[in-house]
């Protein structure tokens, strides 16, 4: 099916409208064929009977395809955030473009408007979409920003209770901390503590050796530069209310915490520290996919059929 193309600047890249979405996916059975074709192109694939490959054909009435040799189904649902699911795959479609249609998200509320399930359906869908948003990636780029941030709580109380090292307190914040490269991509998660028994290791796991690696002048990265990878480490002074010098800056990772808390203010007003890292995977989700060539809604589809088991 042709696409428009869109007025974004990005090479290459093609709107997707909710008109796409209804001519493209007008029923349960068109959804149903798109994760087949994902998952086993034209229908073929093993036949777990025959034991080689064979073109299946669609079972009248249920979510299997039968091989035409044998009749062996096969269920292009199975190991999908879709399988055991009553909700109509439709459905679960149209929540899938919803949220890849907003840039700062979109809340279970408004997909139980749009769709008309309940909000308890709409809450535990969005859960199971945001399991596709996760991603375990390490950074690549020779340039690297670390930062690491607090959500939750209110400011006023940061000053009281279990310190997290830097005067924010555990008792009513979450610490996270995040990298992105510069001009890349973003990895970011919630950590038990901002110190630097924590945070290096996450460094040394993600970043490769001899990067170039920007920070604040927060003391958990005082032996960074003394680490067996080579970092080169470059920092600016905050304390001393400098911001920007020349190249170094932390301006970058900066700019997506205030992304994530600007949509989680907005869109989702709060979010528990049990379910913060889920909303920091979706948000790293987009980020990392702001230049691509398909839109969010195409991306998601295809870490349906990715991620099946």
């Amino acid at each position: 099916m042709a696409k428009r193309k869109s007025k974004n600047t990005i090479p290459g890249y093609q709107k997707y409208t909710i008109a796409d979405f209804y001519a493209e996916f007008p029923s349960d059975d068109a959804c149903l064929n798109h994760i087949l074709e994902a998952r086993w192109p034209d229908g073929r694939t093993m036949c777990g009977k025959c034991g080689v490959e064979r073109k299946h054909y669609r079972v009248t009435g249920r979510t299997a395809f039968a091989c035409d040799h044998c009749g062996n189904h096969i269920y292009p649902l199975a190991g999908t955030i879709f399988e055991k699911s009553t909700t109509s795959l439709r459905v679960w479609f149209h929540a899938m473009f919803l949220i890849g249609s907003t840039r700062c998200g979109v809340s279970a509320k408004q997909v139980q408007r749009e769709t008309g399930v309940t909000y308890k359906t709409a809450w535990r869908m969005f859960k199971q979409i945001r399991t596709l948003m996760s991603e375990d990636i390490s950074l690549e780029g020779s340039l690297v920003e670390a930062d690491e941030s607090y959500f939750g709580g209110k400011a006023k109380n940061r000053h009281y209770g279990k310190r997290g090292g830097n005067g924010r307190s555990l008792e009513t914040k979450t610490p996270v901390f995040g990298m992105v490269e510069r001009g890349g991509r973003v990895v970011a998660m919630v950590t038990p503590d901002a110190k630097a028994k924590t945070i290096l290791p996450i460094i040394h796991e993600r970043v490769l050796p001899a990067t170039t690696v920007y920070t604040d002048d927060f003391p958990i990265y005082d032996k960074l530069s003394e680490h067996a990878n080579g970092y080169v480490h470059r920092r600016i002074q905050h304390m001393e209310k400098v911001y920007v010098m020349g190249d170094v800056h932390t301006n970058t990772i900066e700019g997506f915490w205030s992304l994530v808390k600007r949509g989680i203010g907005g869109v989702y007003h709060s979010v528990s520290k049990k379910y913060l890292q889920t909303y920091l995977d979706e948000y790293s989700f987009r980020y990392n996919r702001r230049v691509a060539g398909q839109p969010m809604f195409i991306s998601l589809l295809a870490e349906v059929s990715e991620r099946a088991e």
